[in-house]
């Protein structure tokens, strides 16, 4: 049988999901509010448009700025996302890089509202901790000349930015882009003293705030320990810090003979030829002349014979540590425990491809380093929202049959949610998105208006 193509004048869409994502940049941000009135314009299409035509973008898996130009005479795109006007691509492109720095600054402070006005879950570890988890990753731009790409740790030219996730759903608190080069301990003092005052205000629970070894420096850990006392000091909750411990010189060799002189230490043997032990000791840290314990956490492997079965004429030692304020011993946690927490810390490397992959933004868009600085402030919103709708309308029984999860990548959001394929219809002031009869998230979307109570532009 033939194919025939044919334009037909029904209104379809096949992006259905972006009426939630109006709904969450209109109603829980208030974006328009918070940027037209510091950004203003004498003419032509409002900044609070030029965003939330951006992030729309994001949110449908397109970074580029070109790809706007297919959405221009879309009238559900417009409408959907309240815009008065869709931008053209260079419309786009010229406005981020006039305003990119300032936008920055006040895009940076959103998700805080997003996700208050949203009552966004923040969900705590076992213990009962909150996770804030604050780690640097590469972007990969080789082969561009684009403003602050250079060599990073992975070994090609990017971008390294640092960010913040918080909660076991992974709420992203910030993202803040950084040329390859940079160090990861290098000015994340101030990174910190933006993020931390965002975790404090979506959670009155104690914070756990966990980095690896980049992050090993006295100064970063006082500036945690300070913000903690006075927080501690107001009346809240606790925050405590675990931090993957950073050697140095000879550091290794001292915890090896230290280990071996401890005659009442358990070795563990989980295979012939490899040994296993693990103990703490105190360390004291001193803050502004005030003294805090706090523990290292020790695990030393000892290997005579290696994973391929050769036995070694030397031992090879491996040594690991981990410095945390938890209490930690008969009071507390089982050094065990401490090392399990922080392994759960690596589930945030799936939040840095979430951003990279399913938003597409691994090669940046821009050849300016604030355009770029600003792409990733919006991209935020774009990855908070998806995360959003995926939390409301996509782990119910009523859900599209998925494995079980606490919570869906956002991939998953975009492809049951945002590339819904639905007919539009107007009448007696009533918005009807159809879907056909064997949709399986026909459930779960009509929960998700009925539930935020979405309303058409």
């Amino acid at each position: 049988m033939r194919i025939k193509v044919v334009q037909t004048s029904r209104n379809l869409t096949g992006h259905a999901g972006l009426v939630a994502l109006g709904h969450c940049l209109n109603h829980f941000a208030q974006l328009p509010a918070a940027i037209d009135p510091k950004l203003p314009v004498r003419a032509g299409i409002a900044n609070s448009d030029v965003v939330r035509s951006y992030v729309g973008l994001l949110a449908l898996g397109k970074s580029d700025f070109d790809a706007i130009e297919n959405y221009r005479q879309d009238g559900f795109f417009r409408r959907s996302l309240g815009l008065r006007a869709v931008p053209s691509s260079a419309t786009l492109r010229q406005r981020l890089d006039e305003v990119g720095r300032e936008l920055q600054t006040i895009t940076d402070e959103l998700p805080v509202a997003l996700l208050s006005r949203a009552s966004a879950p923040v969900t705590a570890l076992p213990m009962g901790h909150v996770p804030l988890d604050i780690d640097v990753f590469c972007m990969d731009n080789s082969g561009t000349r684009r403003e602050g790409v250079s060599r990073t740790y992975a070994g090609y030219d990017g971008y390294a930015p640092i960010a913040a996730y918080l909660g076991a759903e992974g709420w992203c608190l910030g993202l803040e882009l950084r040329e390859g080069k940079h160090h990861s301990a290098m000015e994340t003092d101030y990174t910190l003293e933006r993020v931390l005052p965002r975790a404090a205000a979506l959670t009155q629970q104690p914070v756990l705030v966990r980095m690896d070894s980049g992050f090993d420096s006295h100064r970063l850990i006082a500036q945690i320990v300070r913000y903690g006392a006075a927080r501690k000091a107001a009346g809240g909750a606790a925050i405590d810090l675990l931090v993957k411990w950073n050697p140095r010189r000879n550091g290794a060799a001292k915890v090896i003979e230290l280990a071996q002189g401890k005659e009442d230490l358990a070795w563990n043997e989980p295979r012939e030829g490899k040994r296993v032990a693990v103990f703490s000791e105190p360390l004291v840290r001193v803050v502004d002349g005030n003294k805090y314990t706090h523990t290292r956490v020790y695990r030393v492997i000892e290997r005579r014979i290696d994973k391929h079965g050769q036995r070694l004429l030397i031992p090879t030692w491996q040594v690991d540590g981990w410095e945390t304020s938890l209490p930690v011993g008969e009071d507390g946690l089982r050094c065990e425990e401490v090392i399990g927490l922080y392994a759960d810390h690596g589930t945030h490397e799936q939040f840095h491809s979430e951003f990279k992959t399913d938003l597409d933004l691994e090669r940046l868009p821009s050849g300016k380093f604030d355009t770029n600085d600003a792409v990733l402030s919006l991209a935020v919103l774009a990855y908070n929202s998806l995360r959003l709708i995926g939390q409301h309308c996509l782990l119910g029984k009523d859900a599209p049959v998925r494995h079980p999860g606490k919570r869906r990548r956002l991939r998953t959001v975009m492809q049951e949610i945002m590339y819904l394929a639905v007919s539009v219809a107007e009448h007696a002031r009533l918005m009807v998105l159809g879907l056909v009869h064997h949709a399986s998230a026909y459930a779960s979307f009509k929960r998700l208006v009925e539930g935020w109570r979405i309303r058409w532009a």
